[in-house]
């Protein structure tokens, strides 16, 4: 992916590693737009970053995305680039049947959402001389999180889509990365998460993104070395030790 000069949106850009990617990537010379639910959280971004714009995106709802895919090709012609970023996580307690809801709104914010709007996006990318998709999966993709089952699924399949997308895509100017964070400083579970010595600092795990992303242009995935043990956790025949560890830790 070139690193500069691109027109790159980023949902859920407000705050956590979206804000996070949406500011290094801003600096970086790019024009950038974070997408939100949360007017006044896009704001105080953007006010904080001169010349980086907003709109807002609902990106549970099916026919908002398609509006919102409309305005954003025709108010930024030269977007060429998506981060599929926003998404939730929330703990589920299956057996005590209290998931349900947990587990459709997770679907449809870290699964349907991302395809929802990278298809509606796809024409007007297809017409960019040279253009990205980017997603963010999960380590948890590799190796579940017991206590957030739904949230380990969709991560396991927005990284089977991006495959499937990437490979669809072959002979286009489109390329599709995909993004796996380990346990990151955010407030993707709380506040707690955001302090938690066990979880990588934001800054370190953007830095090394960044650093992947501007020396490794032809990279089809971006993982940093917290995350190997969890993304290769199957190929090395470390899985159930792997998940033991993780599912004792976070327990």
């Amino acid at each position: 992916m070139k690193i500069s000069g691109n027109t790159i949106l980023v949902t859920g850009g407000g705050s956590g590693i979206g804000r996070a990617l949406a500011e290094a990537l801003h600096a970086k010379g790019n024009k950038v737009v974070i997408a939100g639910r949360r007017e006044a959280v896009l704001d105080a971004v953007t006010a904080n970053n001169p010349g980086m714009e907003s709109m807002l995106l609902d990106i549970q709802e099916a026919a908002d995305i398609a509006a919102f895919a409309q305005r954003a090709a025709e108010r930024f012609p030269s977007l060429n680039a998506v981060i599929n970023n926003a998404g939730i996580m929330k703990p589920e307690n299956v057996p005590a049947a209290d998931n349900l809801a947990i587990a459709e709104e997770t679907v449809a914010t870290n699964l349907l959402g991302p395809i929802r709007l990278t298809t509606a996006l796809l024409p007007h990318l297809l017409k960019q001389p040279r253009a990205a998709v980017l997603t963010v999966s999960s380590g948890l993709a590799f190796v579940p999180l017991a206590a957030t089952p739904t949230y380990s699924a969709t991560k396991a399949a927005i990284h089977s889509w991006s495959i499937g997308l990437r490979e669809q895509l072959k002979g286009t100017s489109v390329e599709v990365i995909e993004i796996a964070p380990p346990y990151v400083q955010t407030e993707l579970l709380g506040p707690h998460q955001a302090v938690d010595p066990a979880a990588m600092p934001l800054a370190d795990f953007i830095t090394e993104v960044m650093t992947i992303l501007e020396t490794q242009p032809e990279a089809t995935e971006v993982i940093v070395e917290r995350c190997k043990p969890l993304r290769f956790a199957e190929a090395t025949g470390t899985f159930g030790q792997v998940f033991a560890a993780l599912n004792a830790q976070r327990t």
